[in-house]
């Protein structure tokens, strides 16, 4: 699962900048509408809702936006009616992408984000095309410089985890989706600090992808469909070697 960690490396550096383009405050608050919409908006009873509210909480969404979401998802305010669509794709080097979406006009999404995919090398895929490479994983990142790493194993098998590896800056644990609240909940107990605590569908098989300008071709087109306004998540099999991520980070 070593591709997961350094993609997310990057990923973690980029949320900043992600948040500058001022449209990440507007697909939080979609997540949060949805996820209340379709689990009520007590997020001790809905798991989704809560990941969603920790999730927008951690770029500072103003707590006035985030209960604004609840309300419109659970229709005591009205507001646009979202849907979540998951387009399969391929990529440059045939890398399979997962593109998720959140829109109120899918006749307006669809095309859109197939131009997308045409400018930049990639291709929509049939239905079922796709989503077979994926699987759904609970992912948690420790944050922390120095941890006691057979403590931390230790506390992570008690609660549920079922794989461990470290990363630039601390741990990476992986767990069963069913588990991730407990997880996160048992390490926070013994005073970790977790960064981020989500389910994201993960390759079953990486990619390798070893040449530095084919990397670059595959992260532009990532980079292009995540700006897209609907967009909430878009996941993929390719890994990079070390060296090729050094390359590209510099």
């Amino acid at each position: 699962m070593s591709g997961h960690s350094k993609w997310a490396n990057i990923k973690h550096r980029k949320a900043a900048q992600d948040a500058k383009r001022g449209n990440l405050f507007q697909k939080l608050v979609r997540a949060i509408i949805v996820a209340a919409k379709e689990g009520g908006g007590d997020p001790s009873m809905n798991m989704r809702l809560k990941t969603a509210i920790e999730r927008a909480k951690a770029v500072s969404v103003p707590m006035e936006n985030i209960t604004k979401g609840i309300k419109r998802g659970t229709g005591e305010i009205d507001g646009a009616t979202y849907e979540e669509l998951t387009y399969e794709a391929y990529g440059p080097s045939g890398v399979a992408l997962l593109i998720e979406v959140m829109t109120d006009n899918r006749n307006r999404t669809t095309p859109e984000i197939r131009a997308l995919l045409t400018r930049n090398g990639g291709q929509m895929g049939e239905a079922g095309s796709v989503v077979w490479m994926f699987e759904r994983k609970g992912i948690l990142e420790v944050k922390g410089k120095g941890l006691d790493e057979d403590a931390l194993l230790s506390h992570g098998l008690e609660a549920g985890m079922t794989d461990m590896e470290s990363s630039s800056e601390g741990y990476t644990l992986y767990c069963e989706p069913s588990d991730l609240l407990t997880l996160k909940e048992a390490l926070e107990k013994a005073k970790y600090s977790v960064e981020s605590a989500e389910t994201p569908m993960a390759p079953k098989t990486p990619m390798e992808i070893t040449d530095v300008e084919a990397a670059r071709k595959v992260i532009r087109l990532i980079d292009a469909l995540e700006e897209h306004d609907d967009t909430q998540n878009v996941y993929s099999n390719f890994d990079l070697p070390d060296d090729v991520v050094a390359q590209i980070e510099e």
